[in-house]
């Protein structure tokens, strides 16, 4: 018989102790929502996967600093989302322009519909400031509660409502064409 899995705080202490799975064991409970985040943020997957490389470097590097008050998603998150809303920072200084070629294939092999559904969803998402992006991204996409995700962003939670609110409304408007298509 198997040992129950271990908790990320139990595996915190593990690395810490010198156990080099129990990083790896983090990364692979974490990496796919740390991934979802970064690529509905930044856009292109390059940047995508070397935002969510820099935070888990710069977690694995300041790992002895984790207190514990937060969950170890929710840490994880923060370093994240900080390094995506710098990325982003940055490139409004260069002012560049993505490469289409650059653009996230779709690995499923949806039919035609709900390909141009999830570009017009992306587009409009792609138009919300990146506040109100974030925000919707970890309540309604990944299903962070409010008090989480006002955590990983460092706001109050009213602030994470109101960016929600404020996001959903613009997406209604943005994408009340495709509400007509149904009728």
């Amino acid at each position: 018989m198997s040992a129950p899995p271990r908790s990320d705080h139990e595996l915190i202490a593990a690395h810490r102790d010198g156990d080099r799975r129990a990083f790896d064991e983090l990364v692979r409970r974490h990496g796919d929502r740390m991934w979802a985040v970064a690529i509905r943020t930044l856009r292109q997957s390059d940047d995508a996967a070397d935002a969510v490389q820099e935070a888990l470097v710069s977690a694995y590097r300041r790992i002895d600093g984790f207190r514990g008050d937060a969950a170890v998603a929710t840490w994880l998150h923060r370093i994240l989302v900080n390094i995506c809303i710098d990325r982003l920072r940055r490139e409004r200084v260069r002012h560049t322009v993505p490469w289409p070629e650059r653009d996230v294939p779709d690995r499923r092999g949806d039919p035609v519909g709900e390909v141009a559904t999830r570009i017009d969803v992306d587009e409009a998402l792609a138009l919300l400031s990146v506040d109100q992006r974030l925000a919707i991204e970890l309540v309604d996409v990944q299903g962070w509660s409010v008090a989480d995700a006002a955590t990983i962003l460092q706001v109050a939670p009213g602030t994470v409502k109101s960016r929600c609110a404020r996001g959903r409304l613009r997406l209604a408007r943005l994408l009340g064409h495709l509400r007509e298509g149904e009728r």
